[in-house]
């Protein structure tokens, strides 16, 4: 796979949440922080939304569609001024797949929801995205409406193997996304997601995610660049903010701990596979990077448990989200 498919393997949403909302008069819906990705799209009408730590609210109309990478507490509104209403309240005349009736209804409708994620690295994708994200093209907009109504028909009508086409969904509509910032977003940003932009860097990028096990060297990576050696590990830093054995390290230890939790491979064939000659040496880098052995890593984190909070978080992540 290729490098942004690599990461969206790690995340593995799940957990959804979609309703629709047939609003009216006059209404104001606070909604608390959640751990992924909030999305909304607007089938008729307009409505304010508010995020928390975003200056400008935004106004949106009949056609739009925003996600909420970050999950953080947000308000809908026919009117800002006015005291919301506590979400889960609003809410409560509508099953999962269902319409809640917002204030007296009828003056507009939207879809809206969220997924958030049991892998453990969540941050590695939405930690380089802005607080909102603002679908405008038409083709995004028509993609992210049909994912939203298949979610919620998803949970109105659950059939076989719904929850494998919700997490395809989620992946789409997180794609799209993707896809949108590194489009639109502002240049000369730093970060691996920036670096996929750079047609060398990601040439090298992909190189190291096809083979974690090579016996790397800096020569190697620069030719597959098609760089000089100097060259490419000056752009290299500048471009993803680490070195390229920084990274190239990273993502083995990403790789590993997925498997660690999420597969019965003993540590010694991990290691292998990604080019340790034993297993000590893997379980010294590891712990330099994730802040404990493997076998900590994997008894503590289970399949499908919870993200883990900032404070929290293994030290390769806090590394990740800092390198953008």
């Amino acid at each position: 796979m290729e490098p942004l498919s690599d990461v969206l393997s790690l995340v593995k949403p799940h957990s959804y949440m979609f309703r629709g909302i047939d609003a009216g008069g006059q209404w104001s819906i606070e909604f608390p922080a959640a751990e992924g990705v909030k999305c909304y799209a607007v089938v008729s009408g307009q409505f304010w939304l508010a995020v928390e730590g975003v200056a400008d609210p935004v106004r949106l109309t009949a056609g739009d569609c925003v996600l909420l990478p970050r999950g953080l507490p947000s308000r809908m509104a026919s009117d800002l001024a006015l005291p919301p209403t506590d979400a889960k309240l609003a809410l409560s005349n509508a099953r999962e797949g269902g319409v809640a009736t917002i204030g007296d209804g009828g003056d507009g409708f939207g879809m809206g929801g969220y997924f958030a994620f049991a892998g453990h690295h969540a941050d590695i994708l939405l930690g380089v995205l802005p607080p909102i994200v603002h679908i405008r093209k038409e083709s995004d907009k028509t993609a992210l409406r049909w994912c939203l109504e298949q979610m919620m028909q998803a949970l109105r009508d659950p059939q076989p193997g719904g929850l494998l086409i919700a997490q395809r969904l989620a992946h789409l509509m997180l794609i799209q996304a993707l896809r949108l910032y590194m489009a639109e977003g502002p240049r000369g940003g730093v970060g691996w997601l920036f670096a996929l932009g750079d047609r060398q860097m990601s040439a090298a990028i992909t190189a190291m995610h096809e083979e974690p096990a090579r016996p790397w060297t800096l020569q190697a990576m620069a030719a597959c660049a098609g760089m000089s050696r100097s060259s490419f590990a000056v752009r290299f830093r500048e471009t993803v903010s680490a070195t390229p054995m920084e990274y190239l390290t990273r993502w083995r230890m990403l790789v590993a701990g997925d498997r660690l939790v999420n597969t019965g491979e003993p540590v010694s064939a991990i290691a292998l596979s990604l080019g340790y000659e034993s297993e000590s040496a893997f379980s010294t880098a590891f712990k330099r990077l994730m802040a404990c052995s493997p076998r900590q890593y994997g008894r503590h984190l289970k399949p499908a448990s919870r993200l883990r909070s900032a404070g929290d978080r293994p030290r390769a992540l806090q590394l990740e989200t800092a390198a953008g």
